[in-house]
């Protein structure tokens, strides 16, 4: 790196980088959709510019209308971090519902606030959650590293289902394990026996999205 003079102790600090937009200018929009506290004071939500100064209640009504048919779930046994990051990813993707599977509490820091336009529900047990998922006519494909397991990059991810996902470490249980249509490993090339929970359903979530919304069809 190249060496460069220190700045003078009396220097001000560079301005923090400006997030989301000011006030609206100009006539005001018509229709249901604006939020009348955010026109006049600004948007600072971390939200596409489609829906700048959207009310919250208006965001959500217009995701419902296009979300995706696939789901996603995680089992949180043991608090698991990697939650927040699903639930982000999630809102990405446009996915259906994120499910959370064993205890009801996870930490949010992740999700960056996307919780409040990616509906989350919750089962307290792999039995009830089967039993949604069946009931809902989804195809429950687990996503883990097991003898059994065949490859998501030659696998012909059905459209109506629900991606589960274990937790750091101990990965699904062998409740999910078995109850699952398939089993989905992820190809992996390097050291490590394993990728973070997160990395992998973000993964498999695109894979659906090229399946299903791109028609690349896996040879």
């Amino acid at each position: 790196m190249k060496n460069e003079p220190a700045p003078a102790a009396d220097a001000a600090p560079d301005p923090a980088p400006g997030v989301g937009v000011g006030p609206w200018e100009g006539p005001l929009p018509d229709g249901p959709q604006w939020d009348p506290e955010l026109l006049a004071h600004g948007d600072t939500r971390n939200v596409v510019d489609e829906y700048r100064y959207w009310r919250h209640d208006a965001i959500v009504a217009d995701l419902d209308a296009k979300r995706h048919s696939f789901h996603v779930a995680i089992e949180n046994w043991q608090h698991d971090l990697n939650i927040g990051s699903v639930v982000r990813t999630a809102n990405a993707f446009m996915a259906k519902e994120v499910h959370i599977i064993g205890r009801r509490r996870w930490n949010r820091r992740g999700a960056m606030v996307t919780d409040k336009y990616q509906h989350v529900r919750h089962h307290p047990s792999v039995e009830e959650f089967v039993a949604w998922a069946r009931g809902e006519g989804l195809t429950v494909i687990g996503i883990d590293n097991f003898p059994d397991s065949v490859p998501l990059e030659t696998y012909d991810l059905p459209e109506n289902c629900v991606l589960v996902f274990g937790q750091e470490g101990p990965g699904l249980t062998p409740e999910v394990h078995g109850a699952a249509e398939a089993t989905l490993s992820i190809a992996q090339f390097g050291s490590t026996r394993s990728i973070n929970a997160s990395a992998a359903a973000a993964i498999a979530m695109h894979a659906w999205v090229r399946r299903h919304v791109f028609g690349q069809k896996v040879s």
